[in-house]
C-alpha cells in the first residue's frame, strides 16, 4: 500500500533475447503499457532476486520503448534465467 492508502498493481512479463529469457516485473502504469508479443527495448534495467528467482526490474531512471523490429534472429526460450 502507498502512503495515500491506494494499492499498487504488479505483473510479470517473460522477456528475452538470443541469449535467454527472464521475467520482467512491471508496476503500476507500466502494467498497461506492455502487451503480449510486443518488442521492447529496455534501458538501464536492473536484476534482483525475488523468492530465490532472478527478476528484471525497471527503476526510477530506467525505461522501455516499444520497437517495430526484433534486433536478433530468435529468442532463446530454453535458457530461462528466472527458473534457476
Amino acid at each position: 500500500m502507498r502512503a495515500d492508502s491506494s494499492t499498487h498493481r504488479v505483473c510479470e512479463a517473460l522477456v528475452g533475447d538470443e541469449t535467454g529469457n527472464v521475467y520482467l516485473t512491471l508496476w503500476d502504469e507500466d502494467v498497461e503499457g506492455v502487451s503480449n508479443e510486443q518488442i521492447l527495448r529496455i534501458s538501464n534495467g536492473y536484476v534482483n532476486l525475488f523468492r530465490g528467482s532472478m527478476r528484471l526490474n525497471l527503476g526510477r531512471y530506467d525505461s522501455y520503448e516499444v520497437k517495430d523490429e526484433v534486433p536478433f534472429e530468435e529468442i532463446n526460450l530454453d535458457n530461462n534465467l528466472s527458473n534457476r
